[in-house]
């Protein structure tokens, strides 16, 4: 909001990732235990990523209409080839806080990796070039991978 706001400065990525990733995770890690823990920092990376996944195929499919409105989202910025390795590179980057996860903690936090089973017709989709409405159902497959990340990461830590 405002005369400038974030999205329009292309920051609305780093701010999901800040809020929904380390805050929220790491915020209310320490709430609940008054402690800082390494593991929620690696559980907050990849929930940060797969919510900034999210925002990166928003605006990937809107760069056209973004650019006429002369919204420069970090995506116009990117452009449409660096906004799909974006794309690709934050579910990279869930994967790898997976296995950190799975180092600090209980190797059964490992069965998070299953989150790649519905990324990837996501990740099909962004990387074979759809535009437009196209993208609509990408928006879908990376929530979905991110409540599963948070599932099948969190079971065994809750076990552990």
């Amino acid at each position: 909001g405002g005369s400038r706001p974030y999205g329009y400065l292309g920051l609305g990525e780093v701010m999901v990732f800040v809020f929904f990733g380390l805050v929220a995770v790491v915020g209310t890690t320490y709430v609940q235990t008054r402690t800082w823990e390494l593991a929620a920092l690696w559980a907050a990376v990849g929930i940060g990523a797969l919510a900034c996944a999210i925002l990166v195929v928003n605006n990937l499919r809107d760069i056209p209409t973004d650019t006429l409105a002369g919204k420069r989202t970090l995506a116009v910025k990117l452009g449409d080839r660096g906004t799909r390795t974006l794309y690709a590179g934050l579910v990279a980057a869930a994967a790898l806080a997976v296995v950190a996860l799975a180092a600090t903690t209980t190797w059964w936090a490992l069965l998070g990796l299953g989150f790649l089973l519905p990324s990837v017709a996501g990740l099909r989709t962004v990387l074979g070039g759809a535009t437009g409405p196209a993208l609509v159902p990408v928006l879908q497959s990376t929530g979905v991978a991110q409540l599963v990340w948070a599932v099948l990461s969190g079971v065994p830590l809750f076990w552990a």
